[in-house]
């Protein structure tokens, strides 16, 4: 039981730091609680799902992600002028920001690119979008997902899902 492998249907809990190219650190998660997720239900990036498949607790590994297999390319009609009241996130924004719109697909996750007094131009690619990517994971666990989790197609628990 203790020497499970990641497969469809496992929930793995694992903790990460991802870089780009340059090998700037622009995530790091090694000291955070272990991000968990059920494997084979499309809750993680296709590439980094796909380097998960076949290892063990414990199992330390790098990988490299084209855009394709992580956050998709960058979308040039993705910029678009929104009024300053949708966008949320702080009162004050600067250029290179982050905030949330909510739209009718729900919540997304917007770049200011630049902000007026009552409008504002964002971009709705995500800001990795675009990049080459290389995540440093560490699996911490892994376990058989219970009838619920795969009813509801994700991880319950740390880490992962809360109702």
């Amino acid at each position: 039981m203790e020497n499970l492998k990641i497969e469809k249907d496992s929930v793995v809990q694992f903790v990460y730091q991802m870089t780009d190219t340059n090998d700037n650190l622009l995530e790091d998660m090694t000291d955070k609680l272990p991000m968990a997720y059920l494997h084979g239900h499309g809750g993680l990036l296709k590439g980094l799902e796909k380097a998960m498949t076949g290892r063990h607790k414990g199992d330390e590994f790098s990988v490299t992600l084209e855009p394709m297999d992580a956050y998709g390319l960058k979308s040039d009609d993705a910029e678009q002028k929104i009024p300053m009241k949708h966008l949320q996130g702080a009162k004050r924004w600067k250029k290179g920001m982050l905030g949330v719109v909510h739209t009718e697909q729900g919540k997304k996750r917007v770049t200011v690119i630049k902000p007026g007094k009552f409008m504002v131009l964002v971009d709705f690619n995500h800001p990795f979008a675009g990049l080459t990517l290389t995540f440093s994971v560490k699996i911490i666990d892994i376990r058989a997902a219970t009838a619920e989790e795969l009813t509801h197609g994700h991880a319950h628990g740390v880490g992962g899902h809360h109702h």
